[in-house]
């Protein structure tokens, strides 16, 4: 189990890896992750030859990744101190749903992203098949922790109202199998795994149609 773990994660820091660098011209190569974690993902783009900088609240997570990988990895406060137009991209990996002073956040991550960089926010979509399937139980809820939730359209009018254009919306198909067999164990039914693992697929087909019908949304945005 362990094995496939680390297999499983290695496998999506790949993934998330060429996703960024796809969307990026050849030469930028610097990179902040906000809400880094224990700073896996960090590592694994240092490994490819970017320059990287994470922010953390958490302090023992930091802590780890200071000390397992030497990254620079600093509290929140220190989002407000890096050099303004410093990074091509800046990314958000299921992060800002958490985050208390929102508005003061997207303003500073525009004036961090330079002109020709891209900003990624994963979020979950309470509009998805599954979040109006299992409404109240919806695992991706995740009440208190999550403060905010929004639409495809309410995330994209928030993010213009702050610079920012739309690129791309991409599916995260994973997440929504995950999610409704979690849901299933929230409302306590019998075959969690089958009965979630039937809504997370009827969740993913429709997003062969529409991106912004998933799960959990991956936004791909610009400054304007």
């Amino acid at each position: 189990v362990n094995r496939l773990y680390h297999l499983a994660r290695q496998i999506m820091l790949r993934r998330k890896r060429r996703l960024v660098e796809g969307m990026l011209p050849a030469h930028a190569r610097t990179l902040l992750d906000v809400g880094c974690g224990t700073g896996y993902f960090l590592k694994h783009m240092q490994d490819h030859g970017w320059q990287v900088q994470g922010i953390e609240p958490e302090a023992r997570a930091r802590e780890y990744a200071r000390q397992r990988f030497q990254l620079r990895v600093e509290p929140p406060e220190q989002l407000f101190a890096l050099p303004e137009a410093g990074f091509h991209a800046i990314t958000l990996w299921h992060v800002l749903e958490h985050i208390h002073r929102l508005q003061d956040y997207l303003r500073r991550i525009g004036e961090l992203l330079n002109e020709e960089g891209r900003l990624f926010v994963a979020l979950p979509n309470h509009t998805s098949f599954d979040g109006e399937y299992y409404r109240e139980f919806w695992a991706a809820y995740d009440v208190p922790r999550h403060l905010w939730h929004f639409s495809p359209g309410a995330f994209t009018g928030l993010m213009k109202k702050h610079g920012f254009e739309m690129v791309q919306y991409r599916p995260m198909p994973l997440d929504g199998f995950y999610v409704s067999i979690l849901s299933e164990t929230y409302r306590g039914r019998s075959l969690p795994l089958l009965r979630g693992g039937w809504t997370g697929w009827r969740s993913f087909l429709r997003t062969l149609k529409d991106p912004r019908a998933g799960s959990s949304i991956l936004y791909i945005l610009k400054k304007r």
